[in-house]
């Protein structure tokens, strides 16, 4: 619901391409890059890292009884989830809600994050990446 009010709000002020969704404005997309970089290194990022990276473990240290309890430790897993890579996913914005090859780039960042022993240093290592090309957008621009 935040992605779809978002590409209104970004549509809206003409900030947001209404033919291949991306965004209109180098401006916009280094903000956007920076921002992600910066939350990548954040201590947020890695608690949500650490907890969406094991699924097993959260289900055995949280168990509810019943269908109201899985619903919870669903909502609950899910939001951690969400707290490791919606950042990452407004990226989509930057390069194209649209574009397969874009979302696969993005995709296989998070797959790395999630599953590869060193995810939480690839996250560190993306993240100063995104720092440094939100910081080259913003300032050839």
């Amino acid at each position: 619901m935040a992605a779809t009010l978002g590409q209104w709000g970004l549509e809206r002020l003409a900030l947001l391409s209404p033919m291949d969704m991306t965004t209109t404005s180098a401006r916009l997309g280094g903000l956007l890059f920076l921002a992600a970089g910066l939350y990548q290194l954040t201590p947020l990022k890695r608690a949500c890292l650490l907890v969406c990276r094991s699924p097993f473990d959260f289900v055995v240290n949280h168990w509810r009884d019943g269908a109201g309890g899985a619903l919870r430790m669903g909502l609950s897993h899910g939001l951690y989830c969400l707290g490791c890579c919606w950042i990452l996913m407004a990226l989509l914005f930057v390069g194209g809600v649209m574009n397969l090859v874009w979302v696969a780039v993005l995709a296989a960042v998070v797959l790395v994050e999630k599953l590869f022993p060193l995810g939480v240093w690839m996250a560190r290592i993306s993240g100063l990446l995104l720092v440094g090309y939100g910081v080259r957008l913003l300032t050839v621009n």
